[in-house]
């Protein structure tokens, strides 16, 4: 307990002597160097401007190229852009001219961050994404792509999970029902696959699958050479689970409606409250197996960890669908590779459970 009430108050020591020296930087920075950094965001604000113009003046002509506008109605759009650009860039200059002028009136260590600074800039110390020299400049400040084709999931999916053996019926299955489960967690992108339409959308990534087996009747896995097999434990097991780490690239084709979202300077396909069906398959590998053991002996809890492979197979694939409404699948994976390679009897993973693709 001495030890780690150490090695706290070190961490504690450090942190303060870091939050010292930021707080010694901050008051040393003198007027010159912000008035230098002010220049500089005052060249960022014309660039971003005009990157906001190139593509509103984009989405323009891709209107007049499908026919929605006329050339008359496009170039007075144009002007009206282009006018709109010049007055924000006047605007936002004037703010940092003001600024500017605060400076130099004043002696160093002068705050100017404060609310009246609605061009959306303020001073910040660090390098948080978006900033430069010190000026932070958010991320809503962007121009939007016009077609963003590609989108990004984060997946989320669990349920039950067993397996099928060759000979046998699955009711007949060694492993728990409801006990044996799964789960899977990773990040999808995809890809519209047609240029004027949204049905059919192509979907890869990467998850970490993690398949789990309790055999029933006090038995646990036991490894023979190169051979896998069920045995009863000599002790009164309160939980005996197989657990196998799949890292894998699932791949999809996702079919389904999806609403058309038209903006002056963009558009976008949304799935959101629609339903959509996914068909595909995965490959990976084997990148842990674990058995988990508890058991009384003598009186005493016992916990046992077995990290070994098992004969599980270390190259991984199979199919896999889902049935989704909105965000919330029901889903079906298949391993087609067995589960312990090289056995006598061949044995393969299935789980079903829900999958959620959240963005």
């Amino acid at each position: 307990m001495q030890t780690i009430t150490k090695y706290l108050a070190l961490a504690a020591l450090c942190l303060s002597v870091q939050f010292i020296n930021a707080q010694d930087t901050i008051q040393k920075t003198n007027n010159k160097d912000k008035i230098e950094a002010l220049l500089k965001v005052k060249e960022q604000i014309q660039n971003e401007e005009r990157d906001f113009l190139k593509v509103e003046v984009e989405a323009i002509n891709k209107r007049l190229e499908n026919g929605t506008i006329t050339d008359t109605e496009a170039e007075i759009l144009k002007k009206e852009a282009a006018k709109k650009r010049a007055l924000n860039i006047e605007n936002r200059m004037a703010i940092i001219d003001n600024k500017i002028a605060l400076l130099e009136r004043n002696e160093d260590g002068y705050q100017t961050n404060n609310d009246e600074d609605t061009s959306e800039i303020g001073i910040s110390i660090g390098g948080d994404e978006g900033s430069f020299a010190g000026f932070r400049i958010k991320k809503d400040n962007k121009p939007k792509k016009y077609d963003l084709r590609t989108t990004s999931d984060f997946v989320l999916a669990f349920g039950l999970n067993n397996a099928i053996i060759e000979g046998e019926k699955l009711d007949n299955s060694p492993y728990k029902f409801g006990g044996s489960r799964f789960f899977e967690i990773g990040w999808a992108w995809k890809t519209r696959v047609f240029k004027e339409s949204n049905f059919m959308r192509f979907k890869y990534g990467y998850s970490f699958q993690i398949n789990g087996l309790k055999p029933i009747d006090n038995q646990y896995f036991v490894q023979q050479g190169n051979q896998t097999a069920l045995e009863v434990f000599p002790e009164d097991l309160k939980k005996s689970k197989l657990s196998i780490t799949n890292l894998v690239f699932p791949v999809h084709f996702e079919f389904g409606p999806s609403k058309k979202i038209e903006k002056d300077t963009y558009f976008r396909y949304s799935t959101d409250n629609q339903f959509k069906i996914g068909l595909g398959g995965y490959g990976g590998f084997n990148i842990g197996t674990r058995q988990k053991l508890k058991y009384e002996l003598d009186g005493d809890r016992k916990k046992e960890k077995q990290k070994q492979s098992f004969n599980t197979s270390n190259l991984v694939y199979g199919l896999s669908g889902y049935i989704a409404f909105d965000e919330v699948a029901l889903y079906v994976k298949y391993d087609l590779s067995p589960i312990f390679k090289d056995q006598t009897i061949k044995q393969n993973n299935i789980s079903i459970g829900l999958r959620f693709d959240m963005d």
